[in-house]
Parts: structure tokens; C-alpha cells; sequence
């Protein structure tokens, strides 16, 4: 069985005492560690309104991220398209890929990241938010990324050159990201590489890749089809530890899942204590079945399961979202936890 190479998710989690000024910082020592380990890439998502995630603009964060990092590919998991024009997108990542040339990866989903509100105040230019219109504007942005740009034909008759960037040397890899069998046929279709949110949903993986690769049409840019797997992962040097260090994130995704009002993530003491003295066993039966499609243990334990894992569905690549939680004590801008499931998997 091949050990896979790592990726890393970032959502930029926001925990109880933590200004997002520090979120960031943690998050940004995180990408420099991720780089020195040899990880293979790290990607930024894109989430609004959440008191418990500070990643709400990927662009900003991948420069922070690129100008810190030397070898790693960065990039957005995903820019959420419906939300942006797709010429600000194409430009906004032609700008990176010259900050730094052949590491940019943009990938794109088509969710709004968001509540109705956030995605209503998002869309009030009505510049974007077409949703029937996403595989176009996908399109549309390869075209403007390519160094000839793309060409805008007129009802009327002329036409108008369109380039992201003055001068490209090279273009951002475009991925696509889903959770759904639209997301996958809509790759395959367009021959873009795809990737499946397991690590949020892990319902229809199996049937999503597999439509992926067997409706694949190849394409300038790929000639065969390209995926990956995402998970959420807590790696520690012992089995307590982790499932500790899981408590706050698994407590998080219960309240979402149960319409909750959210909060800033816990610390492991506040999530332990919260459910004990809550002794809801409806809670806790979501959290055990959350808990069962996470990765959470030992360390040589987590890297079999995780090797077994991208074995079963034919990958080499598995993009963890480190989901540790942090003890009180721990300094309010840096992710011990984070950084223990990255250096633990990649010795």
C-alpha cells in the first residue's frame, strides 16, 4: 500500500479569546511549516459570516501565503464562483501566479459559502450570482487566464480581446470542487482535475468519482482524469489526545448540522466540559456518527487509515483539514494542535 503525498485545507479557525488578526497569524505559521514539511499544497476556503472561521477571502490569504512559503502550491478550496465575477476571479489569480509563477492552484466551487443573507449581500453589485451560468463563467475564466487571453465576440459584429493580466507568463491550475454528481460530470465534461468534498460531505464519493472518470473527455490542459481526497484529520502521540483535540471542531459541526446559533470554536476544556454537563444524547449520537468519517487517533494509526483510505479510491493525494482544537493554556496565535497533525503525518 503507497503512502499518499498531503495537502493541506485551511479554513482560518477562529477559537474563544482569539482575535482574527491571531487566526491568521497561526494559520500563516501553519502554511510555512507546511512548505518546510514537503507538503504538496495548501488551500485557503472561502466561508462568510462564521464566527468560528476567519477564511473569508482566499486571494488575500494565498498572497500572504505564497510570499511565506518557497515550494508549496497554493491556492483556493475554493473560490465559491456565484459570489465573484469571473474577471475579477481570472484577474485576482493571474496576480498570483506572477507573485509566484507555477505554484497557484484556483480552485473553484459553486456553493454560496454562506446563509442566505451574506449571499444575497454578496451578489447586491449583480455582478455575479448567476448560478445556471457557472459553466460558463468557468470557461470564461480559463479563457481570460491563457497568455492570449480570450476573444469577446459582439451580437453587432467586432470583436474585443479580454486578458486577466497584461503579460502571463504561464496560468493558475484550475480545479473543480463539489459534493455532488454535477460537480464531477461538469469536471469530466470541461476535462478540468476535480475534487470531492469528503471532508464535508462524505455522502456520494464513490458514485462522484466514478462518474468523474468514466465520463472524462480529455482536454488541452489534461489528458486524463485528476482527483484527489480531502478528510478532516487530528494526529496526535496518543489516541486520548486527539480525540480531545477533536472535541471543539466536533461540537462546531454538530451545532451546524442541528441549526444552532454558532460560535468561536472552544477550547478542548470548554468542549469537554460543555458535554458533559449538557448530557444531550442527541448530541452525542451526531458527534459519534461525525466522528466515525474523521481521522482521529495515534499517529502510525491515522497515516495506515489514511493510506488505506486513498488506496481504496485510487489516489495519490489526501488533502487533510487539520481539525485539532487547542488546550486553554496554548498561545492564542499559533495552532499546536495543527501543527502536531502535520509534523506527525509527514515524519
Amino acid at each position: 500500500m503507497s503512502i499518499p503525498a498531503l495537502s493541506v485545507l485551511d479554513l482560518v479557525p477562529v477559537r474563544t479569546g482569539q482575535t482574527s488578526a491571531q487566526a491568521v497569524t497561526a494559520s500563516l505559521a501553519l502554511a510555512q511549516r507546511a512548505d518546510e514539511l514537503g507538503l504538496r499544497r495548501y488551500w485557503f476556503a472561502e466561508h462568510h459570516n462564521m464566527p468560528s472561521v476567519a477564511s473569508t477571502a482566499p486571494p488575500v490569504l494565498i498572497a500572504a501565503a505564497a510570499s511565506r512559503t518557497r515550494r508549496i502550491r497554493v491556492g483556493s478550496g475554493g473560490v465559491m464562483l456565484p459570489n465573484h465575477a469571473p474577471l475579477i476571479v481570472a484577474e485576482q489569480f493571474a496576480a498570483l501566479d506572477a507573485i509566484a509563477p507555477g505554484r497557484i492552484d484556483l480552485g473553484i466551487g459553486r456553493a454560496p459559502g454562506s446563509d442566505p443573507v451574506i449571499t444575497q449581500l454578496l451578489r447586491a453589485s449583480g455582478a455575479a450570482g448567476d448560478v445556471e451560468r457557472f459553466p460558463t463563467h468557468v470557461q470564461d475564466i480559463a479563457l481570460m487566464l491563457r497568455p492570449e487571453g480570450a476573444t469577446v465576440q459582439f451580437t453587432s459584429g467586432g470583436e474585443y480581446q479580454v486578458r486577466a493580466t497584461p503579460s502571463a507568463s504561464g496560468a493558475p491550475e484550475i480545479w473543480l470542487l463539489g459534493s455532488s454528481d454535477y460537480s464531477a460530470q461538469l469536471a469530466a465534461s470541461l476535462g478540468l482535475p476535480y475534487v470531492f468534498a469528503n471532508h464535508f460531505s462524505g455522502h456520494g464519493l464513490e458514485r462522484a468519482l466514478q462518474l468523474y472518470r468514466q465520463e472524462f473527455r480529455p482536454s488541452e490542459t489534461l489528458s486524463e482524469p485528476r482527483t484527489f481526497l480531502t478528510a478532516n484529520v487530528v494526529a496526535a502521540g496518543t489516541a486520548e489526545e486527539a480525540h480531545e483535540r477533536a472535541l471543539p471542531q466536533l461540537r462546531m459541526m454538530a451545532r451546524l448540522r442541528t441549526g444552532r446559533p454558532l460560535t468561536a470554536l472552544e477550547t478542548v476544556e470548554q468542549a469537554r466540559d460543555g458535554l458533559a454537563a449538557a448530557a444531550d444524547a442527541d448530541e452525542q449520537r451526531l458527534i459519534d456518527g461525525i466522528r466515525s468519517t474523521w481521522f482521529i487517533g495515534e499517529t502510525a494509526a491515522v497515516a495506515a487509515d489514511l493510506a488505506a483510505f486513498a488506496d481504496r479510491h485510487g489516489v495519490d493525494e489526501v488533502m487533510i483539514s487539520p481539525v485539532a482544537g487547542a488546550y486553554a493554556d496554548e498561545p492564542l496565535d499559533a495552532a499546536p494542535g495543527r501543527v502536531q497533525t502535520l509534523e506527525q503525518l509527514a515524519s
